[in-house]
């Protein structure tokens, strides 16, 4: 026997997609350029897959320009770390008009900086560890918190430029000259990292992540680097808050389209050892990223989840 021929309704969808120009913003200026690069490389061809007319755009300072030339039907952003994640783009996107994918300018800006995050889940009952802002010159003078703690950028992605300081530390840590010079203390969160993806106002699943040291960027995006356990092997309750929290997490911030929210799990303490780090409003898309792989498990293959995010598009602040 043949192929089973299209529907009606299913040749309606492939032409209007086959219709439709998507911009594939990716790239940028931020020193996740090279993870936006290939964020975008297999959205771009996910997406002709699934139909569209597509068009990749590494993102520079003439950006508005060249989209206002290109007339692009929707936006699928692509880029990570500041300018492209922190609401700048989107709120280009609103004054071009051009719809597109994931959160808007608020919610963009709100979940870029940490500090406001941690605010925002407080304000929601949800479980964060201590943490401060601090300059540059008052972490290398002292401990701001007890050791153990993380120093990091609050406004930075992919692990760039963490610090763990251990409680064997001789003295307080030595940021160098590429550290901003306002970053975030953190208390140290033991346990197991987990992570949930939120497809609209669904909870995906929950991926327990395994490496040999720390979750950093090598471990991120290397082959190789990391180990994911998807579903996670969890007590039902844990797996349970998982998900609620991850979810109450992107609704609190204002989310839209596609985020993960990352977890850390201190086994001994039970519901009590977790807590939320982080959401990131628009989640890599690599080889080795962690949404699309939940998005599959859940059904949902890489074409058919850039679809959904492109057909999710607005310019809703």
């Amino acid at each position: 026997m043949g192929a089973k021929s299209p529907s009606e309704a299913e040749l309606v969808g492939m032409s209007s997609r086959a219709a439709t120009t998507v911009a594939v913003l990716m790239g940028g200026t931020s020193a996740e350029r090279e993870v936006s690069l290939s964020s975008g490389r297999e959205c771009a061809a996910a997406l002709r897959e699934a139909g569209f007319n597509v068009v990749e755009v590494d993102a520079g300072r003439d950006l508005a320009q060249r989209l206002a030339a290109l007339r692009p039907d929707v936006a699928f952003n692509a880029l990570h770390g500041p300018l492209g994640e922190d609401g700048c783009v989107q709120g280009m996107l609103e004054w071009l008009g051009i719809p597109y994918t994931h959160s808007g300018v608020l919610s963009s800006a709100l979940a870029m900086d940490k500090q406001r995050t941690k605010d925002s889940y407080r304000a929601a009952g949800l479980p964060i560890v201590e943490s401060r802002l601090a300059c540059k010159a008052e972490v290398r003078a002292r401990h701001v918190l007890p050791p153990p703690y993380v120093v990091k950028p609050y406004n930075e992605g992919s692990s760039v430029g963490v610090w763990i300081v251990g409680e064997d530390n001789n003295g307080p840590p030595q940021l160098d000259a590429a550290m901003p010079e306002v970053v975030m203390v953190e208390a140290f969160a033991p346990g197991r990292e987990l992570t949930v993806s939120v497809l609209g106002d669904r909870a995906l699943t929950v991926t327990d992540i395994i490496t040999d040291g720390w979750y950093d960027y090598d471990a991120k995006y290397k082959p190789g680097g990391s180990r994911h356990v998807v579903p996670a092997e969890l007590p039902e309750p844990i797996f349970a808050a998982c998900l609620d929290f991850a979810l109450r997490a992107h609704q609190v911030l204002g989310c839209r389209g596609l985020s993960r929210t990352d977890f850390r799990w201190d086994e001994a303490r039970g519901l009590d050892g977790l807590v939320l780090l982080e959401t990131n409003t628009q989640p890599g898309m690599t080889p080795t990223s962690l949404s699309p792989e939940q998005a599959a498990l859940c059904g949902i293959p890489f074409p058919e989840l850039c679809a959904w995010l492109v057909e999710d598009a607005s310019c809703q602040r």
